[in-house]
């Protein structure tokens, strides 16, 4: 594992691997939530392999992992069962030019997982499953506008989402001027939304639930809202699919969306999304029906049968193995954990771990109690050098008492740091170098 002290933990290979990514790939990653200015400066390890709940960097050091593909790997790396599924494939074929029978046991396996869903289509990405529901609620209403929760961070890479980011260079005005907000948790706010644009709202998209729960009440409210003004109620499910259960928010809050769009955890790591809804609607981008046709989504590679295995295999070790209870289980001794050493340090109104416990991430106060990416700078650099890479505190089901255990012991001794930074009111001697950044901001 790395050092205890940061100022020895060196990264010469990955330093050098990250200036030949900036130098090939805009952004130095494919993600912009993995790019190296999200991680203290000349401290963003570039990995060379993970098992369970570890990742290897190219510098030779080991690290509990937590958020894992950006919250995808929820069973670990090379979950045995998954690599089982998708090795009996490779040698199949992957990809042919009518539909595998895979398709046909891949759909029925999701819709019996997802008994709120009637019909439901494979992608490659998160963004093309939510784009295609926004497109689709389009038709069905005939309405030009979408309404998304402005208090959840990430709907998709499309103009209708990222021109209300800070981000919003290359998407025309017009584009811009199509796309509404509503406040989480508040449905008179909705209500008065719909009410301003009448009979031209054509959805309501948003995460079910985040790091805070639903209020009472709240998504059948919405649900009620939806149907009263005459739009199409749509729940991105991308987090909350499997990690709330496996028939995501809706199966445990008990509100049937529309549509609803799942990823991430479906794949365990391999690329495969879903778009599942009601089947008059999903219809409409089908061939049994007499009315416009919608191009719902049409992916070259949305049915490559060794990811469609991986999402039957995600499924079924989740049923047998109980793995929604699993991780619900050691995010609460995480969360009990971090808090206690927070508190113990002295921090634990500045260091606050929140969030479902399947789910958690932590916020990073500074001396006002206000949000800093300073602090935050601080915290990943210590968490680091005790071996342990958390951008959040998202659990694996592959984590186990001991990693638990040794990530608290190392959260105690990032907050013993921490507590000098607050008392000195100045954490600037402790970061050796620029602030970590947030993904979406106007200048690079």
């Amino acid at each position: 594992m790395p050092t205890e002290d940061t100022q020895e933990l060196l990264l010469p290979r990955s330093r050098k691997a990250n200036e030949r990514l900036h130098a090939m790939i805009p952004g130095g990653a494919h993600t912009y939530a993995k790019g190296d200015d999200q991680y203290p400066e000349n401290l963003a390890p570039v990995i060379s392999h993970g098992r369970g709940a570890h990742v290897w960097d190219i510098d030779g050091n080991r690290y509990i992992e937590y958020g894992s593909g950006l919250r995808s790997v929820s069973l670990g790396h090379a979950h045995p069962r998954v690599v089982e599924a998708v090795r009996r494939e490779l040698d199949r074929g992957s990809n042919f030019v009518r539909p595998s029978i895979v398709e046909v046991e891949a759909a029925e396996r999701f819709l019996a997982t997802v008994p709120t869903a009637e019909m439901v289509k494979f992608a490659k990405n998160g963004s093309d499953a939510t784009t295609a529901a926004v497109r689709l609620a389009r038709a069905a209403t005939g309405r030009p506008r979408v309404a998304l929760c402005a208090d959840h961070p990430f709907f998709s890479v499309d103009d209708w989402f990222i021109g209300t980011t800070p981000m919003s260079a290359g998407i025309p005005a017009a584009t811009n001027e199509l796309t509404v907000a509503f406040p989480y948790g508040d449905l008179a706010a909705t209500e008065e939304l719909l009410t301003r644009y009448p009979d031209e709202i054509a959805c309501l998209i948003l995460e079910p639930a985040t790091h805070t729960e639903p209020p009472p009440g709240y998504l059948a409210g919405l649900r009620e809202l939806a149907d009263r003004h005459g739009c199409v109620l749509i729940f991105d499910e991308m987090i909350t699919g499997f990690r709330w259960s496996e028939a995501g928010a809706q199966g445990l809050y008990g509100v049937v969306p529309d549509l609803s769009t799942f990823g991430k955890a479906l794949g365990n790591g391999f690329a495969v999304s879903a778009l599942a809804g009601r089947r008059d609607l999903m219809e409409q981008g089908g061939l049994r029906h007499s009315g416009d046709r919608v191009f719902l989504l049409s992916t070259t590679h949305g049915a490559e049968t060794h990811s469609l295995a991986a999402a039957m295999a995600v499924q079924t070790t989740y049923v047998e193995e109980g793995i929604t209870a699993r991780l619900h289980a050691l995010g609460e001794r995480l969360a009990a954990g971090a808090r206690d050493a927070a508190a113990g340090m002295g921090v634990g109104d500045h260091v606050v771990v929140q969030g479902r416990a399947s789910n958690l991430v932590f916020a990073t106060l500074d001396e006002n109690r206000q949000p800093s990416q300073l602090y935050r700078t601080l915290f990943l650099r210590r968490l680091l050098a005790g071996g342990v890479l958390a951008p959040s505190f998202v659990v694996s089901s592959a984590l186990d008492d001991a990693d638990i255990d040794r990530t608290v012991d190392v959260v105690a001794q990032a907050c013993a740091v921490y507590r000098k930074a607050l008392d000195a009111a100045d954490p600037t001697p402790w970061l050796a170098g620029r602030p970590v950044k947030p993904v979406f901001r106007r200048l690079a």
